[in-house]
């Protein structure tokens, strides 16, 4: 298996895959260094590069990759999340109409999954079987944007539902443009057009020819299957797509592999995680690291320098409240009452009125809700007060680790909470979620354990 990294996390990656058979291909420079690697620029099964919140990291490749990676991952890492899309990428479903709603038309790919197409797509408004194809647009999306516009993607070549022949824009030798502009002329089947890949450029002729044959296969395939399958069923299948959360734990565990092989301040992930000063201040630090400086002096001193982008006593911040679905819910500004290593307490208050999901009791705009954890805590204790100090109640969230970042405070939320109502009443809550998460893939069963296992303990504590 064959993978390509980029990203904060692709030392600490790259070490894990290369231990568990895979081989890592068009290696950045550092990464080559690092591990001795020689340029190798074979096509991977499975491409890793950072998430835009650099929380994670985004995965796409084949079926067989994607699991194992995902087992890796399991395996290694205390709280990591891993959240695969069931939905084939690019890959071309016979689907059923499903309803039409003004824009959209939905269409039912199987597996209680529905996606959308642009109306203008659809000519007849009629009940009938479509071929759709699962855009990458959306890619990761709980309803996936589906085209009528076919394509059978190669590595070196597209073939599109036209007649049409292009070239990559990243080519930029116009008699090699030329070159492969008159062989697509010639190799294109009947009704399909051919876009030629960037890699395309770098092969031999015999090379693009079986190339395009298998490409012309897989559409005697595709009409074929389009014959006689079911609605709703997977034709042709694409790539497989993995949201992959690194929570706190999970970072440590990282920067920890990633020491075996390159200079690591400890806490590296979550500190490059932050961006900004305190990113650019850790890639100061960890080169003076590589010039041989004393460790404890090169961490004291980068602390010295970051301490001032963090929140202290009074600072106001953000809750992010991360659901084990990866939608993150904004609880509100939040005041920092106390922050150390002993203690992390922050007051929130209440700008709606409702009621407190298991607690029963009346919420109030006014309400003050005082929350307490620490570092390394799996659990979150939310006291809720009227506005004239009343108790009205108080949870115990199961979570990952709080983080405490420059303008925020995040955790993943594990589902599972103890409620203490003001009458003495202990509830444990929605242990079932996180079971269907495990099914899911969502998290290990160790992890399952140890959420399941503390959730025991401060039931009982609190008895």
């Amino acid at each position: 298996m064959k993978a390509k990294i980029r990203g904060i996390y692709s030392t600490a990656l790259t070490k894990m895959l290369l231990n568990n058979g895979f081989e890592v291909v068009q290696p950045s420079s550092a990464i080559k260094k690092r591990f001795g690697l020689q340029n190798d620029s074979a096509l991977p099964n499975i491409k890793i590069r950072d998430r835009y919140d650099l929380q994670g990291v985004r995965v796409l490749g084949t079926l067989d990759t994607v699991n194992t990676f995902q087992s890796i991952l399991h395996s290694a890492l205390d709280d990591v999340l891993t959240r695969k899309w069931t939905i084939s990428v690019d890959g071309i479903y016979k689907g059923k109409l499903r309803e039409t709603k003004e824009a959209k038309v939905y269409i039912d790919l199987g597996n209680e999954i529905v996606g959308w197409l642009p109306k203008r797509e659809y000519a007849k408004a009629e009940d009938k079987l479509l071929l759709v194809q699962v855009e990458r647009k959306r890619i990761g999306a709980k309803q996936p944007l589906l085209t009528t516009n076919l394509k059978i993607v190669g590595d070196y070549a597209i073939l599109t539902q036209n007649s049409r022949i292009g070239v990559s824009l990243k080519i930029h030798d116009q008699n090699k443009r030329a070159e492969l502009y008159t062989l697509g002329k010639t190799l294109a089947p009947e009704r399909w057009g051919i876009i030629w890949r960037e890699l395309s450029a770098y092969q031999q002729r015999e090379i693009l020819e079986k190339e395009i044959a298998k490409l012309t296969e897989q559409v005697r395939i595709l009409n074929e299957k389009a014959a006689h399958a079911n609605a709703p069923s997977l034709l042709i299948e694409g790539s497989y797509f993995m949201d992959v959360e690194f929570p706190w734990l999970s970072k440590k565990n990282l920067d920890m592999v990633r020491a075996s092989i390159a200079p690591t301040l400890d806490g590296h992930h979550f500190y490059k995680t932050c961006g900004g000063a305190v990113s650019s201040t850790l890639e100061m630090a960890e080169k003076l690291l590589e010039e041989g400086q004393d460790k404890n002096e090169v961490e004291k001193l980068f602390r010295e320098r970051v301490l001032c982008e963090f929140p202290e006593e009074g600072s106001q911040i953000d809750v992010e409240h991360v659901k084990l679905s990866g939608i993150v819910f904004y609880l509100g500004e939040a005041t920092i009452e106390n922050i150390s290593e002993e203690q992390i307490k922050y007051s929130r208050i209440m700008r709606r009125s409702g009621i407190y999901d298991g607690l029963g009791t009346k919420k109030e705009v006014g309400d003050k809700a005082i929350s307490e954890t620490k570092t390394g805590e799996w659990h979150i204790t939310t006291k809720y007060f009227s506005s004239s100090g009343e108790w009205k109640g108080t949870y115990i969230n199961l979570n990952t680790p709080v983080e405490v970042y420059p303008k925020a405070i995040r955790y993943v939320d594990l589902e599972v909470d103890i409620c203490l109502c003001p009458d003495g009443t202990v509830k444990v809550l929605d242990m079932e979620k996180l079971e269907k998460a495990k099914k899911k893939g969502f998290i290990s069963n160790k992890f399952f354990q140890t959420v399941k296992e503390k959730s025991e303990n401060l039931k009982e504590s609190i008895a």
